[in-house]
């Protein structure tokens, strides 16, 4: 069988989701706000010059490989089967039933485990934005602006995905244009001799990988910037809602990358020439500053009077618009998919309803906030930073379903990538469909179990939990957080066979089978 060719009689099931309401500038636009660049950055990039130092911007540059390798494999798999479940699906047709529903697991818990991050920056930054900075610096105050931000942003994505797209269209204008505004400005504070104490004149150094201190030191900042480029994959899971939904996707997974690319290594670089890496005050590598080095940075480059107080509080109001439009964007692909699963018969048939008039998931929908709010209050009381210790464990899901989902690109058209065109093999299914999605899985399934065994040491982050067989044995909650929320999915998925067992014998989604598209939209699917 070809790479695109289906069984006989096999057809792509539609789910009742608005058919064509985004095009390519709205499916990129989603991709890029649903990674949020400045809440990223502003959340992270303190953490990776505390693991590498002044190497910052090449990290940065490191883990976009990865990134637009998995890109590729995205777009080849949709392609073929633009089904809003993708890991899921995919994993299923080419790994068979239970290898899909861990990567719909694992879709599910990266996304409920950033929403108390995301809840965390919005609520603080909320606070901040009206100057209510006592209310923002007490951690029962955020959890309640966080809790709502949640309740908002969740009824906006219940209400239609074209009102989502339109809101995240304003957002990420402001967000782009501060971080260029921030960058321009930083940058010529340095080379004009108005920087700060600490500041650095940029060097070739900073992208030399070989002067990292470790390898350790490499593996967690690579898995830290992992999360800074994470979830372009929204544009391929609203790929239902999409014109042309077979194409237009994979194209917006790609570009929306190299977008990405561009704005954190201009952000990157200046910010680092601007504050420095010292361990204290304003530098990038103060570990007071760690969770949240944009607000702090604000002011010092634009200062705090006049027209530089105006850009501060523009760029609080920034990183708040980022939070929101990912918050939004995180429940989006979250809702589809567990509506994929439930429509495959893999979860309970209620997430597969679809509001009648809205055309959006309903209770997939619901259930993503209520999941997002009990994770994030729980996490709230055991845990003594939240947005740390939750970023590095959300990596190892990450390169989780990231990684299955290259191998399965790999797998399926191995088979043919070797072929001549003809055959529907050539150059472009050889590389972009086989090579370098290949490459991106093992490099993220090397970063996944080195950072696993490193997570595993109590010493590690901020939290730290007991064995109660033990009473000297102690894990790193990093890695109890990131490793233990996926094998939860194990004993989930048995208990949900034994309850209904169709979808894992291979009677819904049967390995090896793939859609016609053809007989959906009247013309074959080229895959070369």
């Amino acid at each position: 069988m070809s790479a695109t060719s289906a069984l006989p009689g096999t057809t792509a099931p539609s789910k009742g989701l608005k058919a064509n309401a985004l095009g390519l500038t709205s499916s990129i636009v989603i991709a890029t706000a649903s990674v949020a660049p400045a809440y990223s950055l502003a959340a992270s990039l303190g953490l990776v010059v505390i693991a590498v130092g002044v190497q910052a911007p090449v990290i940065m540059l490191l883990a976009f490989v990865p990134m637009i390798f998995i890109a590729y494999g995205y777009q080849g798999l949709n392609e073929i089967d633009p089904d809003c479940g993708t890991t899921f699906t995919w994993g299923a047709r080419v790994f068979g039933p239970k290898t899909g529903w861990m990567g719909g697991w694992a879709i599910i818990v990266a996304d409920v485990i950033v929403m108390a991050n995301l809840a965390q920056i919005a609520g603080q930054y909320g606070f901040q934005l009206v100057g209510a900075n006592g209310l923002a610096a007490s951690a029962g105050w955020s959890e309640v602006a966080g809790i709502v931000w949640i309740v908002l942003m969740t009824l906006i994505c219940y209400v239609g995905i074209e009102v989502s797209a339109r809101m995240q269209v304003a957002l990420l204008s402001i967000e782009l244009l501060m971080l260029a505004v921030l960058s321009i400005t930083a940058l010529v504070k340095v080379y004009d001799g108005h920087g700060i104490s600490g500041s650095l004149h940029v060097s070739a150094s900073w992208f030399n990988p070989f002067d990292v201190s470790s390898f350790s030191a490499l593996n967690i900042g690579l898995l830290t910037a992992l999360f800074i480029y994470w979830g372009w994959d929204t544009a391929v899971s609203v790929n239902e809602e999409t014109k042309d939904k077979s194409k237009t996707p994979g194209r917006a997974a790609v570009l929306s990358t190299v977008l990405l690319l561009v704005t954190y290594a201009l952000v990157t670089v200046a910010a680092q020439a601007f504050a420095g890496v010292g361990t204290t005050g304003t530098g990038l590598g103060n570990p007071n500053n760690s969770g949240d080095v944009l607000s702090v940075l604000g002011g010092e480059v634009f200062g705090t009077k006049g027209l530089g107080w105006f850009l501060s509080k523009l760029l609080v109001l920034m990183v708040l618009s980022s939070a929101s439009a990912s918050t939004q964007t995180t429940i989006m692909p979250t809702a589809r998919t567990s509506l994929s699963m439930a429509s495959h018969k893999g979860i309970p048939s209620v997430f597969a309803r679809v509001h009648p008039r809205f055309k959006t998931p309903t209770w997939s929908t619901i259930g993503m906030g209520v999941a997002s709010i009990a994770f994030y209050a729980l996490l709230t009381k055991i845990s003594t930073n939240v947005l740390s210790d939750s970023i590095d464990s959300l990596g190892l899901a990450i390169a989780f379903y990231y990684g299955l989902t290259g191998f399965a690109c790999a797998w399926h058209f191995g088979h043919v990538a070797f072929r001549p065109r003809a055959e529907g093999g050539g150059p472009r299914v050889l590389w972009l469909r086989f090579v370098l999605p290949l490459l991106g899985a093992l490099i993220l399934f090397a970063f996944f179990v080195y950072g696993a065994y490193q997570f595993w040491n109590p010493a590690y982050g901020y939290t730290q939990w007991h064995m109660p067989f033990s009473p000297h044995w102690y894990i790193g909650g990093t890695f109890l957080t990131g490793v233990g929320s996926l094998v939860l999915g194990i004993p989930l998925m048995y208990i949900y066979r034994l309850l209904r067992p169709a979808y894992f014998r291979g009677e819904v989604i049967r390995k090896g089978d793939w859609p016609d598209l053809s007989e959906e939209d009247g013309q074959p699917v080229d895959a070369g």
